[in-house]
């Protein structure tokens, strides 16, 4: 069932990036626009007709496990344990964000005062969390996916906070590779939901550019952090202010 569920999954990404919709799928299939959304609903197909949706977005059905067995080998987020294991451990948290940025392992040497011996040993503690594979002559081959995230309010997020609120902060953001912006406006929920969509997409984006440049050598690259945040608040003191 877990393994439907996965195939199911992978297949309303790639009609999603096809563009198709349910009602395409439905004419298509000489089906009720329900009755398909009640078989991706209830991960109910027959073979044939995922081969059908399959041809009508554009792909293969070998094209469809693929990219299924492709995801199921990344990482979207450790548990909770993992990552106080890791939080706990100042250099084992240090050599993860550096890998999960593109750092070798001759980067990591070149980079921070870690000997070899404890360098592998940190690698090692990451490739049983499944963060990394570490392959023989130290090579490392990263098991996160473009979406991994932190999870909220874990141990890695909460330190990462307490870094920002002592540390991130203590600028005045007037260099030409700094830029603060602070708007604030009123807001429906769906417009805060709509921007937190563009923040994400804007993540999505800081990742495929981090990716892209993980492949310049490390001296023409920079430690680079960018913060986004939204939320529904008001500054404590404007709530003296307000109307009972």
């Amino acid at each position: 069932m877990l393994q439907t569920s996965a195939l199911v999954g992978t297949l309303k990404q790639q009609l999603k990036a096809s563009g198709k919709t349910y009602a395409d799928i439905a004419r298509d299939l000489n089906l009720s626009e329900a009755s398909v959304k009640r078989l991706f609903s209830d991960n109910n197909f027959s073979l044939h007709r995922l081969e059908m949706i399959c041809d009508s977005i554009g792909i293969t059905f070998t094209d469809l496990i693929e990219k299924m067995a492709q995801q199921q080998q990344t990482l979207t987020q450790l548990t909770h344990e993992q990552e106080k294991e890791v939080a706990e451990d100042v250099v084992l948290l240090l050599i993860a964000v550096s890998v999960i940025n593109g750092f070798s392992f001759n980067d990591l040497l070149m980079q921070y005062d870690v000997g070899e011996p404890e360098c592998v040993q940190k690698l090692a503690k990451l490739d049983r969390l499944k963060l990394i594979e570490l392959l023989p002559g130290n090579r490392i081959r990263l098991l996160v996916s473009p979406n991994f995230n932190w999870l909220p309010n874990g141990p890695i997020q909460k330190f990462f906070q307490d870094k920002v609120e002592q540390d991130f902060f203590r600028s005045r953001f007037d260099k030409q590779n700094e830029k603060l912006l602070v708007l604030n406006a009123v807001l429906s929920p769906a417009a805060n939901a709509e921007l937190q969509r563009k923040m994400q997409t804007l993540a999505h984006d800081f990742n495929a550019i981090m990716k892209r440049d993980a492949q310049l050598p490390l001296t023409d690259r920079k430690g680079t952090t960018m913060v986004l945040a939204v939320r529904q608040w008001q500054y404590s003191l404007f709530n003296n202010y307000r109307k009972k």
